[in-house]
């Protein structure tokens, strides 16, 4: 997208069912939401809500949805899905590494694009991404319009050469963090604990300190991934972590699947969130998180997709039903997880995780006008009609709800899908370049051996 501004003159969504997910989850039914200069300027009853004789209006006639722009707290761009499968976390990773050992800015570029795409058209407005050559993901992040939070891969040890430094990591600080009108940050990602040496740990926290920055890593995706921590460090990973100085308040750890108590009450007191990636821990077989006991100790949860490599799929829309259902049938409880608590881990809790939730997240006046609609009038999503006290529109919208159902979103109030197709970009073309690159990259990766995990 060319123009770099948040959106300018007035738009109203009119008649709609509106799911605000603020804190006392507000909805309106019929319900209005007028937007202006990026921001929300009224949300509330149609019959209550003035609209601006200028504004340009979208009837929703009852049959669009309108929730605030869905937040994916851990993904992992890649040109590359369905090459590494059928295999548990400790044979997936040195599989799907084959990728980064060839991997140029212009593979990266095509991979940031492609996951970008696919993140846009299904109502995601923001990603928190793992990947290399962050430049091109603010390049691609740019041309799209979405907002990023940028975490270059880091490792330091010597078989895992082919990933992204401190030295880099600093350098996309410097060039791209808080630019694009805000919609770009960058963050410190360390790959893996065993990756990365206790000087690399210490190292990244005090860069952290040096800019203002948040640091994200991996951890306790799998049982056998404990044991090897445990093996090699002689403590649980929360507690290495601990001891390395990279849990405050900001920092998040992706998946957090094996985590005892003492390591929860250890997020709990550093102000430490969870990036929780449903669908990838199931399709890697590692297990289901304790949602429950973050949620009673304070932590902070929000959905993430682990991406296209691990999930197939960057659809948050997934990640709602499954990351609602994963619970229930773990805990054999059927209140698990209702749709409003797995809306709000996908908006205003993913906001809050990444530092923005006074900015995004929820639909209230004041906030920046990052919106999606969703086409209700179709089989899969009906009834629309309330009975008895039940509202069918939101328990569909979670457990029937897709990415395709996706009909418009704005990032700062600027169209970025309109009717289902991308604002300012030839789709077909972009595909033409990006499964071009992908057979570019798999020849050169043909005869690239795995590199097992370290040992080390």
């Amino acid at each position: 997208m060319n123009d770099q501004t948040p959106g300018g003159g007035a738009t109203a969504i009119t008649d709609a069912v509106i799911y605000c997910a603020d804190d006392g989850f507000s909805s309106f039914n019929p319900g209005t939401v007028v937007f202006a200069d990026g921001v929300i300027a009224a949300v509330g009853p149609s019959s209550t809500v003035e609209v601006p004789d200028a504004a340009t209006v979208i009837d929703g006639r009852g049959r669009l949805a309108v929730l605030p722009g869905l937040i994916d707290v851990h993904s992992h761009s890649s040109l590359l899905k369905g090459y590494s499968e059928n295999a548990q976390l400790m044979d997936w990773l040195p599989e799907y590494q084959r990728e980064h050992q060839v991997l140029t800015p212009d593979d990266a570029y095509c991979g940031y694009l492609v996951s970008y795409m696919e993140a846009l058209k299904g109502g995601t407005t923001t990603v928190m991404d793992m990947y290399r050559f962050g430049h091109k993901g603010a390049e691609a992040a740019d041309r799209l319009g979405m907002r990023v939070h940028l975490v270059p891969y880091a490792a330091d040890h010597p078989t895992k050469a082919f990933f992204e430094t401190l030295e880099t990591s600093e350098q996309l600080i410097c060039d791209r963090h808080d630019t694009s009108d805000g919609r770009v940050k960058v963050w410190l990602g360390l790959e893996h604990i065993t990756y990365c040496s206790e000087e690399m740990f210490r190292a990244a926290a005090d860069l952290a300190d040096r800019y203002g920055v948040n640091i994200h890593t991996h951890t306790s995706e799998q049982q056998e991934e404990v044991e090897v921590v445990v093996e090699l460090f002689g403590g649980r990973p929360v507690h290495v972590f601990a001891e390395r100085g990279i849990l405050r308040p900001g920092s998040v750890l992706a998946h957090c699947v094996w985590l005892d108590d003492a390591e929860i009450e250890v997020l709990a007191e550093t102000g430490t969130g969870v990036a929780h990636c449903p669908v990838s821990n199931m399709k890697l077989a590692g297990g289901t998180a304790p949602l429950e006991e973050f949620r009673r100790r304070g932590v902070t949860v929000g959905l993430g997709t682990d991406g296209g490599i691990s999930n197939n799929s960057v659809s948050m829309w997934e990640c709602m039903k499954i990351g609602s259902l994963l619970q229930k049938v773990t805990r054999l409880d059927a209140t698990a997880v209702s749709a409003a608590e797995a809306i709000r881990m996908a908006t205003i809790d993913g906001a809050r995780l990444l530092g923005a939730g006074d900015e995004i997240g929820s639909i209230e006046v004041g906030k920046q006008a990052d919106l999606i609609t969703v086409d209700l009038w179709q089989p899969h999503l009906l009834p629309l009609a309330r009975a008895e006290g039940h509202d069918p529109i939101l328990w569909n919208l979670v457990f029937a709800g897709r990415a395709g159902d996706v009909r418009d979103v704005w990032v700062q109030g600027r169209p970025c899908v309109a009717d289902g197709r991308i604002c300012g970009l030839d789709e077909s073309e972009a595909l033409t370049e990006i499964h071009a690159r992908t057979v570019d990259l798999l020849k050169r990766r043909e005869g690239v051996a795995a590199i097992g995990m370290v040992a080390g």
